[in-house]
């Protein structure tokens, strides 16, 4: 067999093999495409996802949207809170929103700071790269996701119940799926962080306590208040949220106007919302990024 054949041999058959392993890529992928494709349709149906229930609820969607639109006029624009059409007088209650927006923002800021002391404080044990115990490192890692999993607006329905209505309730609340959220964010920091250090503390006499606060946390302490302040942003919208059962804030606001279908002053209290968040957003977005600078610096 000449060289020539051979290579034309060897190519046919590297094409064949190229070509069944694309057929088999194929159809794995319309295997994948099949299952999920079912496990959507299941999905729906035991959610009740129809589409004929979502096209005739659509219409209704917008018209209610239509309702929350302001009835302002140019010619009263700019004009005083007692002329209809202007700005001030759909914000004729600025003063007392302000207020609650600001309760709402230190409910958040409150409770994010609190629950990143705790959260940082089970983050050590619930690392396993320097739990101090195994059983410990379970111990806590299950609590964590204990207090995660519960959603935030069922601690507000639990406290609202034993501490009565008011920002409390939504401050505990919020502390306590804090302290679950980052506690698993901040423990998977840790575990990523290099244990030289650590091992050279410990080698050198130093207690699991000593090793962990000169070791490990000057190493992660950026990365922490960046997730602490992501968290803070998260918060603020939480704590807007859990207002709707009694926990203060602009959210008992807001639910009251829902309820009794002050359809401008919605639109009103919504705009502020979506306003704070959105400066709240860009001060921790310029925060974050000073502190993650830092870092590489």
């Amino acid at each position: 067999m000449s060289a020539t054949t051979a290579d034309s041999a060897l190519l046919a058959r590297g094409e064949a093999a190229f070509r069944a392993a694309r057929r088999q890529r194929r159809l794995a992928t319309l295997v994948s495409l099949a299952l999920l494709a079912i496990c959507l349709w299941a999905a729906a149906r035991v959610s009740e996802f129809y589409p004929s229930t979502l096209a005739a609820g659509l219409p209704r969607v917008g018209e209610y949207f239509h309702k929350l639109v302001p009835a302002l006029r140019w010619d009263a624009l700019l004009s005083g809170p007692g002329t209809e059409g202007s700005i001030a007088f759909w914000f004729y209650r600025l003063d007392d929103w302000a207020w609650l927006l600001l309760q709402t923002s230190q409910m958040a800021a409150l409770a994010t700071l609190g629950g990143a002391v705790v959260a940082l404080l089970l983050a050590f044990p619930a690392a396993r790269n320097i739990a101090p115990t195994r059983g410990l490192n379970l111990l806590t890692r299950r609590g964590l996701e204990a207090m995660r999993t519960v959603p935030e607006i069922v601690y507000a329905l639990i406290f609202v119940w034993a501490f009565g209505i008011g920002p409390l309730a939504g401050i505990l609340a919020i502390f306590f799926h804090t302290v679950g959220a980052l506690g698993k964010l901040f423990s998977e920091v840790i575990e990523n962080t290099e244990l030289r250090a650590w091992e050279g503390l410990r080698a050198s006499g130093a207690n699991w306590v000593q090793a962990c606060r000169y070791a490990i946390l000057p190493q992660v302490a950026p990365n922490l208040i960046s997730y602490a302040l992501l968290r803070f942003e998260i918060n603020v919208r939480g704590a807007s949220v859990i207002g709707f059962v009694g926990a203060g804030g602009i959210g008992q606001e807001l639910n009251l106007v829902i309820s009794s279908n002050y359809y401008e002053e919605i639109s009103a209290i919504i705009v502020l919302i979506i306003l704070t968040v959105f400066v709240i957003d860009m001060v921790s977005e310029r925060l974050r990024h000073r502190v993650i600078g830092a870092e590489a610096h």
